[in-house]
């Protein structure tokens, strides 16, 4: 009598963690974060040593935003400071009636998007570019990694920190964007992440 109780119970801590996992967190109807990210130039800051890498701040940055996708790494050349991108997304790129009909995935540490229902995306091509970013999130401390351990697609985020260009001591180094309306390898923000709320 007992024995369809084990696969029953195990089918449903696969459905809630799958639930869990690959998020649908944030349910709301229309755009959940409005405004496009916040920033300012910073001039002559101070570098920061972090993990054998040093971070140069260009600016402060501030965002309410929709998380889209997410992607841990380990083995990169970025991967000690910063193991997560985000994929993010403001105005209407944070409305469930838009993002049903777009594809999302992340790899190699770039977004990609695509119309999953026909060959015209829901909303114009350059409006999804300028209104979403594929971000290296590198997290300040121990409490802020924890939190973005714990991050779902469908969040709501409240992100504040620095934009921040990326040297290592061999020499290998990468800069961060500093506009939104960029794209491919050279388009994806570095944010040294100093506050994370949902």
């Amino acid at each position: 009598m007992r024995l369809w109780l084990a696969p029953l119970l195990l089918l449903c801590a696969w459905a809630g963690f799958a639930c869990w996992s690959h998020g649908g967190a944030a349910r709301a109807k229309g755009v959940v974060a409005a405004q496009a990210p916040f920033q300012h130039d910073l001039v002559d800051a101070s570098p920061i040593a972090m993990a054998g890498f040093t971070l140069q701040p260009r600016a402060t940055f501030d965002m309410d935003a929709r998380l889209l996708s997410r992607e841990d790494y380990q083995f990169d050349d970025l991967a000690p400071i910063s193991p997560t991108d985000f994929a993010l997304g403001w105005g209407r790129m944070s409305d469930n009636a838009v993002l049903h009909r777009i594809r999302i995935s992340q790899s190699n540490r770039l977004y990609y998007w695509y119309s999953g229902h026909s060959d015209e995306p829901p909303i114009p091509r350059k409006e999804i570019e300028n209104s979403s970013a594929n971000m290296h999130m590198v997290p300040a401390n121990a409490d802020i990694a924890a939190r973005m351990r714990d991050i779902r697609p469908g969040d709501v985020v409240h992100v504040k920190g620095m934009l921040v260009d990326v040297r290592r001591a061999d020499g290998w180094r990468l800069t961060t964007s500093l506009v939104r309306d960029d794209d491919g390898p050279a388009g994806c923000e570095i944010v040294l992440v100093q506050a994370l709320d949902q």
